[in-house]
């Protein structure tokens, strides 16, 4: 079965500010269309809940008009960011329902922190489900979602099968975790979504982040297609070997490429068509 690509808004936004767009969004999705890519990855930055719903609905037709579509849709900046106010949507899903329906689009992302958030996971998978949509948490440091074994348990306890995982590789790296075959194995029955960033893991890196399970870790973001990082080609053969023929999405571009997004989307499309089964 065979993948599509897609790109993740994230790609557009400042890089240390989530809430700020460095693009619009008809520059970027015509990046990403000149590059090869099926679909772009909604965030707040460009279309969330904010945005009344005649404007979605406008931008929903602009990406059609270029034969893209959105693979997912993340409805405001709390779930990004990953704060405490992350898992407010689960209480309140309706208007990021709405934003899905108008974006033509069947995954949400959310965010869980707490226990306490997994009954709030249940009450909106079901009032998803009678829309059609699917929610799904990313593999994410400092979340319910930080280590591989947590997060099945979690989704087993939500116990919906419209809510699932988005598998992100560099997420589990972080945490100590193994993000291989075995993990990929034990997340297939619940596999929504696929999220790339790449990065090599060094004292002294440029980037810093406090994780649950690990603690502080020092970390270069480095381009997707730089060996020296997460090993993708071994990620691209065992989502074929599971037989995943959903989206791959990269989440992360321009990171010390001269350039900047145009070239960096050019050649992430390039590099994973090189290693993974793709539709043309």
């Amino acid at each position: 079965m065979q993948m599509k690509l897609s790109v993740s808004m994230r790609v557009a936004e400042d890089m240390f500010d989530k809430r700020k767009s460095a693009m619009s969004l008809e520059e970027m999705a015509g990046m990403a269309k000149e590059s090869g890519f099926h679909a772009v990855c909604m965030r707040a930055s460009q279309v969330g809940t904010q945005t009344s719903l005649e404007v979605v609905r406008e931008k929903r037709e602009f990406l059609h008009s270029l034969g893209l579509q959105v693979s997912m849709a993340t409805g405001d900046f709390p779930i990004p960011e990953n704060n405490e106010r992350g898992p407010d949507a689960l209480r309140n899903i309706s208007p990021y329902l709405d934003l899905a329906e108008a974006l033509d689009c069947d995954l949400l992302r959310i965010c869980m922190k707490k226990d306490d958030d997994i009954v709030w996971a249940q009450r909106a998978s079901d009032e998803a489900a009678e829309r059609t949509i699917r929610l799904a948490h990313q593999s994410h440091h400092n979340s319910l979602f930080e280590m591989a074994g947590g997060s099945v348990d979690v989704i087993r306890r939500v116990g919906r099968p419209n809510f699932g995982i988005i598998y992100e590789p560099a997420n589990l790296q972080l945490c100590g975790e193994d993000y291989g075959i075995e993990t990929i194995k034990m997340f297939e029955p619940y596999l929504m979504n696929v999220y790339l960033q790449n990065q090599i893991i060094r004292q002294g890196g440029d980037t810093v982040v406090e994780t649950w399970n690990a603690g502080r870790v020092e970390f270069d973001q480095v381009p997707i297609w730089d060996e020296r990082g997460i090993g993708f080609p071994h990620i691209m053969d065992a989502l074929s070997e599971i037989g995943y023929g959903g989206y791959v999405t990269v989440h992360q571009a321009s990171a010390g490429v001269r350039g900047g997004p145009k070239a960096a989307i050019t050649e992430n499309a390039r590099y994973l068509r090189s290693i993974g089964d793709f539709e043309e």
